[in-house]
């Protein structure tokens, strides 16, 4: 097979829908390394993502050049890309980031799009009018025009359901899983240098992901209030207007020597931080699927996220969840696990089983069955 997909995220984008794309390309070239997979970007953006994707014949990237390259590079994403899919012979493309580029069926094309989750209609608090109005007519026009639709989860199937009044039978869910350096021990060594450098206490409770409102860090923070003294909080994430605020309550409750939020934290540091974890929070109020608590399972730490979405897809019967909403509940849930080893080694010894649900061989095979259902 011939297969397209959409790169933009793989070469601009360091976080979920880069991550996600590049996961599964890599995935799919190394168990099915007798199809092509070609990349398009709109750009070459940056090389250090360029060179998380397998280096091999198998793959190639592909820029705009000629004339085309003196129109808006959104244009050639949205507009003129399907022409050239046609050029090279694509037999079926992959929109892994929500969105699919104009034209594919008439030129014969068949399509497939990956949608992540519809949060901006659940919560549309968290997003401006202009986003919600975008995103609203991208993601709907890629789920009528797709010949099939990945959803990461159950919720978010139900979501394009109830949304988009798509046919439940167009739509198959595959999970995603985590980068391999995850499931890989990390050695005493790389341990060591990122403790140090970034002073990292003896016992922690880790959060990673953008710290933005909708991820509510502040019910994290607020439980530290009612726990033991010698643990600190630490956020990894992108500084956001948010992230002030929280800053500002840190520092309003005298917290500031036990939370700290670190940004520009290298993807090749993380495993080794969290693998050095007492234990992981999720307080999400919603997740399209939830890729960190799946990082977290397979770094063999316990894990509390949040109800209300997909959250327990992702971990699996033996986490703990609690109220987005209940600070309380979250430092109730936080000094039961930390004082319990017992409890702790019958997590994390749970997680490690059920993120095996998670294995890139069985996430690639549903996608490689899904692309020959088509073709």
């Amino acid at each position: 097979m011939k297969i397209g997909f959409d790169a933009k995220r793989i070469t601009h984008n360091r976080t979920g829908l880069g991550n996600y794309s590049r996961y599964i390309v890599n995935i799919l070239s190394s168990f099915y390394p007798g199809n092509l997979y070609e990349l398009y970007s709109p750009g070459e953006g940056d090389a250090h993502l360029r060179a998380q994707v397998n280096t091999s014949q198998a793959i190639r990237f592909h820029y705009p050049s000629g004339l085309i390259t003196c129109f808006p590079k959104a244009f050639w994403r949205s507009v003129a890309l399907s022409s050239v899919l046609q050029k090279d012979k694509i037999e079926l493309f992959h929109g892994l980031s929500n969105e699919l580029p104009c034209g594919l069926k008439k030129r014969g094309i068949k399509s497939v799009v990956t949608i992540h989750d519809l949060i901006f209609l659940r919560y549309p608090r968290f997003y401006s009018r202009i986003d919600r109005s975008i995103y609203a007519y991208k993601f709907r026009k890629a789920c009528r025009e797709a010949d099939r639709i990945i959803a990461i989860s159950e919720m978010t199937k139900r979501d394009i359901i109830r949304f988009f009044h798509i046919d439940a039978d167009k739509i198959k869910v595959i999970y995603q899983g985590c980068d391999y350096s995850f499931i890989q021990p990390a050695d005493d060594e790389k341990k060591a240098a990122v403790r140090k450098t970034y002073n990292l206490p003896e016992r922690y409770i880790l959060n990673v992901g953008s710290i933005e409102r909708r991820k509510n860090l502040l019910l994290a923070v607020k439980a530290m209030k009612q726990i033991d003294k010698d643990v600190v909080l630490i956020a990894i994430g992108k500084h956001t207007e948010y992230a002030d605020e929280v800053e500002q309550y840190v520092k309003e409750n005298d917290l500031a020597d036990r939370v700290r939020l670190l940004n520009h934290v290298p993807f090749e540091d993380l495993p080794a931080i969290y693998q050095q974890a007492s234990l992981f929070v999720y307080p999400s109020y919603f997740e399209g699927f939830g890729i960190p608590v799946i990082e977290a399972l397979h770094s063999g730490i316990p894990v509390i996220a949040a109800t209300g979405s997909c959250l327990e897809e992702a971990g699996g019967p033996d986490s703990i969840y609690v109220d987005p909403d209940d600070d309380s509940g979250m430092a109730e849930s936080i000094a039961k696990v930390l004082s319990s080893p017992d409890l702790v080694k019958k997590m994390t010894e749970s997680g490690k089983a059920f993120v095996k649900n998670f294995s890139d061989e069985i996430i690639a095979s549903r996608i490689i069955e899904l692309y020959k259902e088509l073709l």
